[in-house]
């Protein structure tokens, strides 16, 4: 069975969506088969990953409501990995799933069917703490969240970490943290690392390494619907999420 990995931070702009593209497209690197979830209403991933949004007639938000079985909406990236998409539709998901029983596992059960045709399902959470984030906290085995390397970045890793707690406790005991990512790291100011440094000693969390340097390279990716391992292969960001890949495995 798939190991399913949820990226969470309800922080945004802490480069959670290009995490999941990135490590979806290392791993493929290294033969494995990949299974991105967009589950962020703005779907920055599917963009990102060359979709138009505006020009699908179905994605996550049809798998989750059980109009649609995930097969039916899965997309095939260039890069190698395949993904759920996501539309604008999302946003009403919450309010329509709200009064449905078991409404926490309804990724889970959409997923079942697919799990053993892939080896990492990687799921990228909204930057929220509601439903579709705890819906997939409470489907992975693992949870990674990417940290910007700034101060102001820290604020609610702690309410995050409740979250967690509460999914582990209430819905997912299985769920193991794997840790804190870096990002947006620049190695030239005290301060960044300065706040690398204390990471483990605030959360007691596991920090990932490398930390994902800052660069405009990863901007620049998703206009041409890649993730930097093609736009920027040599780059120190495509280096780092290709050790960090390595890593996983």
């Amino acid at each position: 069975m798939a190991r399913v990995l949820a990226v969470a931070n309800q922080k945004g702009g802490v480069a959670k969506t290009t995490t999941v593209a990135s490590l979806g497209a290392a791993l493929s690197e290294l033969g494995q088969r990949v299974l991105l979830v967009d589950l962020d209403p703005q779907a920055c991933l599917t963009f990102s990953l060359g979709f138009d949004p505006e020009d699908l007639d179905s994605s996550a938000y049809q798998v989750l409501l059980g109009s649609a079985r995930l097969p039916e909406v899965v997309v095939q990236c260039e890069e190698g990995p395949d993904l759920v998409p996501a539309t604008i539709q999302l946003a009403t998901a919450e309010v329509k799933l709200a009064g449905e029983t078991g409404r926490e596992h309804v990724l889970r059960t959409a997923l079942r069917p697919v799990a053993p045709a892939y080896d990492w399902i990687i799921v990228d959470c909204p930057p929220t703490l509601g439903l579709l984030t705890i819906a997939g906290l409470s489907t992975a085995t693992d949870v990674l969240i990417p940290l910007q390397c700034e101060t102001l970045a820290h604020r609610g890793v702690g309410q995050l970490l409740d979250t967690i707690h509460d999914v582990k406790r209430l819905t997912n005991p299985g769920l193991r943290v794997l840790g804190v990512l870096p990002t947006l790291y620049d190695g030239r100011t005290n301060h960044a690392r300065v706040v690398l440094d204390t990471i483990s000693e605030s959360y007691g969390l596991s920090v990932l390494a490398p930390a994902i340097p800052k660069s405009i390279r990863f901007a620049e990716a998703p206009a041409v619907g890649r993730s930097i391992l093609s736009t920027a292969s040599r780059s120190a960001g495509a280096d780092a999420y290709r050790k960090v890949a390595a890593g996983l495995l």
